[in-house]
């Protein structure tokens, strides 16, 4: 949200710097994100003086050329080389010092050194209207009045205006700031300022209708007063529709709004000044001359402002005329009854309706509109009739027009002001310190709440109607402590805590190592949302579409379900990194993935399964090019070797775990593994069938595994220190030819078992296919690691070891030895 500088001081006499002005409103809960300078001029003809010239003489050099002397308040008189026509002694005109920046109106940029011209020194410039980006001129010098004192910065003199743009991240609680005069009452009770004084919602002038009418007033009818408590409408006759005045455009544009005419400028105007949307019709296109305040049939259609014709869903609610609808009620207007040039007669619409109604409305339509903005987080009930006061006050001195008719004003149940008891003791428990009671109410006055009953033990607050978050006790005492300022309660010279022993193993622990390995070895952490688009599991069996937990009211879309793998987030992560020229990634992240398990659903959470993963990518090169060896793509065993590496961090002895083939669905090529038939972790390389939506070209190789089974892996794991073995170990080396469906771990896991006690390592390190191997045959060349703790192993008992290997190969996979 954006809020001008220029424009909050219309209401308060600050004296504070903006910085400071952002500082404060920080404090106070208005995060101020940015500050943003916007000048009249650019550059806000900083450097630039005035200056008054005492001598000008010819240029010894050059026939077109002045040599002056000019005083710019300070210092000795400047020599400055001119070449103006205009130019002469007792003139005043504006002097770039050494060191400005100029930008001149044709938009070159220069900036102001010490030089010679002709070989005079010229110590800076006399300018011309253009060469400050003031106008066209540039027929000679700019001269200034003569009362102008040397010295003074040009945009003193011709009191440009400046202004400072705050951009406040606005919490969704904190609707009433979204407005000038909101963040400007929180500033003022935080600077100890009167707000009430000059900011009386009682100052808008009164509507008094023209007698006789030109036209008659627009009816209205409210056939929804749940989604619609409160309408008020007036009908304003004779307008002229034409731009806003220039200060107004200037407002409007300081803080990202386009004017358009006075008449709409108006209804933003006093949207953005008190936080109350307004909507205004031609009133000669409302059929019947009446406003009805309704639902319409499903399915029914509708063209907005924006050309786009949209199916009305039945809990919709439209402002319709007497034959059809005309506006998406506190969401968008319609395209045929907008206010235009050809406008003379204007229907105002100020009202207050249901935030649950617009929000399901604006979700369904995807729609984002300043009005939806405020509507859907709770809009203030007893404003309306103050909103349409003010913009009819407004139109009248800008558009001109008569009212006809008086204010119509429908609010069949009013709302009741909240009404908190605050305890004293309880306040001082929660903030930590004692605030006198004087200073409490003064800040509760100063925040628009209204004092009631009060006792020694506490007081009696009535809420103001357009703070909807102060509904306890603990909500007022917030309101008071964030104006008292959470930097004013002392730090506590004793600390009362509470032991407690920690669950085993600890998973946030677990969690830091794993991420410190991973980034030691050049990966990166990412967080992405957990909501993502259904439309990613459409196809997939994996994670089949039916099992995602479904959002029940989705802010769009692209975020309609919980995921149920990191993959398509870590994917989008990849796809923008690629498209801003990084494309040698490795990623990781913890996330929660969700299930929806519709047999066990019982209208309760049993139906749902969170899961803690950790994904991991890999993709483009594995290292940056240079002098000593020739850069290398990723590959699927470049992953494996660092999950491999990681699960034996953690006591996981991954020859031991299960194996099958990854998911053909969002794998190319890849494995599984799994304990006990239950998968913990897979990897491989992303079909492009899966990276195709988001545009990634370049193989993509990624892994998942459980958080779950990797925490209790780290809780059985223990660390024993044992002895280094006194004697040698012993190498021999096998070449097997075996069936292509057979698998290294399937090997592996028959040696460890044969070989018991004295084999203590396997590895392949070759692979063969080719002519000279039988049709659907492979290689594989392994080495063997024997050693005995307690002896050196003789060559006999080497070889024993060995042909009980090469007997078990042949008997269970048909193995048959190839010499090497």
């Amino acid at each position: 949200m954006k809020i001008s500088y220029n424009w909050l001081k219309d209401y308060l006499p600050v004296a504070e710097t903006p910085e400071r002005v952002a500082e404060v409103l920080t404090s106070i809960g208005l995060e101020v994100e940015a500050i943003t300078r916007q000048e009249a001029v650019k550059g806000g003809l900083q450097g630039v003086v005035v200056g008054e010239v005492l001598e000008c003489a010819p240029h010894p050099d050059a026939d077109k050329l002045r040599v002056t002397k000019v005083n710019i308040g300070a210092g000795e008189p400047l020599q400055i080389v001119c070449g103006a026509p205009n130019v002469a002694a007792g003139k005043k005109a504006p002097v770039a010092t050494v060191g400005t920046t100029l930008y001149f109106a044709n938009g070159e940029e220069v900036k102001i050194k010490k030089s010679k011209l002709r070989g005079v020194e010229s110590m800076g410039m006399i300018c011309a209207e253009d060469e400050l980006g003031l106008g066209n001129n540039h027929d000679g010098i700019m001269v200034l009045s003569p009362e102008a004192a040397p010295g003074t910065p040009l945009s003193e003199w011709l009191a440009l205006e400046s202004d400072a743009i705050f951009e406040i991240g606005l919490t969704p609680n904190r609707i009433d700031a979204a407005s000038h005069t909101g963040v400007a009452r929180d500033l003022a009770a935080a600077l100890n300022i009167d707000w009430k004084k000059n900011n009386s919602r009682a100052d808008a002038a009164p509507v008094t209708p023209a007698a006789p009418a030109a036209v008659n007033p627009v009816r209205v009818t409210v056939e929804n007063p749940v989604a619609c408590p409160r309408y008020t409408g007036i009908t304003v006759c004779g307008v002229t529709v034409q731009p806003s005045p220039e200060w107004m455009q200037r407002r409007l544009t300081a803080i990202g709004v386009r004017p358009i005419n006075n008449v709409v400028d108006i209804t933003n105007y006093v949207l953005h000044e008190i936080g109350q949307p307004l909507h205004a019709f031609d009133a000669d296109t409302i059929d019947g001359g009446e406003v009805i305040v309704k639902t319409c049939p499903e399915g029914a259609t509708f063209v907005t402002l924006d050309g786009v014709e949209r199916t009305l869903h039945a809990q919709d609610l439209m402002i319709c005329s007497a034959r059809r609808p005309m506006c998406i009620a506190g969401v968008f207007g319609g395209l045929e009854n907008g206010v235009t040039e050809k406008t003379k007669n204007v229907f105002l619409e100020s009202a207050c309706f249901h935030p649950v109604w617009i929000r399901k409305t604006a979700r369904r339509h995807g729609l984002n509109t300043d009005a939806s903005f405020r509507y859907e987080r709770g809009a203030d009930p007893q404003i309306p009739p103050y909103a349409l006061k003010r913009a009819v006050q407004l139109i009248r001195e800008l558009a001109g027009g008569d009212v006809a008719g008086e204010m119509i004003d429908l609010y069949p149940s009013p709302v009741a002001p909240a009404v908190v008891q605050l305890d004293y003791a309880r306040m001082e428990r929660l903030i930590g310190k004692k605030i006198d009671r004087e200073t409490v109410i003064r800040i509760l006055q100063r925040l628009d709440f209204t004092i009631g009953s009060e006792d020694a033990a506490g007081l009696q607050v009535t809420v103001p109607a357009y703070r909807v978050d102060v509904t306890r006790e603990c909500d007022v005492v917030e309101e008071i402590l964030r104006i008292y300022g959470y930097n004013n309660v002392e730090i506590p010279a004793r600390t009362a805590v509470t032991l407690s022993h920690a669950v085993r193993p600890d998973k946030e622990k677990i969690q830091d190592t794993v991420s410190d390995y991973l980034v030691a070895n050049g990966f990166y952490e990412m967080m992405n949302n957990s909501l993502t688009k259904a439309e990613y599991y459409r196809s997939l069996q994996t994670f089949p579409a039916e099992k995602a937990a479904r959002i029940l009211n989705p802010l769009s879309s692209d975020l309609n379900v919980l995921r149920q793998t990191l993959l398509f987030g870590g994917l989008e992560s990849i796809a923008r990194n690629i498209n801003r020229q990084h494309a040698d990634l490795k990623l990781f992240e913890w996330g929660n993935c969700y299930a929806f398990d519709a047999a066990r659903d019982d209208g309760s959470l049993k139906a749902y399964d969170e899961a803690l993963q950790l994904g991991v990518f890999i993709t483009g090169y594995t290292a940056m090019q240079n002098w000593r060896q020739p850069q290398e793509r990723s590959d699927f065993f470049y992953l494996k070797g660092y999950v491999e590496s990681l699960l034996e961090r953690f006591g996981v002895a991954v020859g031991d775990l299960d194996t099958d083939e990854a998911p053909a669905d969002i794998f190319s090529g890849g494995l599984q593994y799994l304990r006990n038939g239950k998968v913990v972790a897979v990897l491989g390389a992303v079909s492009k069938k899966i990276r195709q939506p988001f545009d990634i070209k370049q193989e993509v190789f990624a892994a998942e595994i459980a958080g779950s089974w990797l925490f209790r892996a780290a809780r059985n794991h223990k660390v024993q220190y044992a002895e280094w073995p006194k004697f040698p170990e012993v190498r021999r080396d096998l070449a097997l030819v075996v069936d292509e469906k057979i698998t290294y771990a399937q090997l592996r896991g028959l040696a460890f078992k044969t070989g018991r006690n004295l084999l203590t390592r396997v590895n392949l390190f070759d692979v063969y296919r080719g002519d000279k191997l039988p049709q659907g045959k492979k290689q594989y060349a392994l080495s063997f690691v024997l050693q005995d703790k307690e002896k050196t192993l003789a060559d006999q008992h080497i070889e024993r070891i060995m042909d009980s290997l090469l007997k078990a190969f042949e008997q269970h996979f048909s193995a048959t030895l190839r010499a090497l």
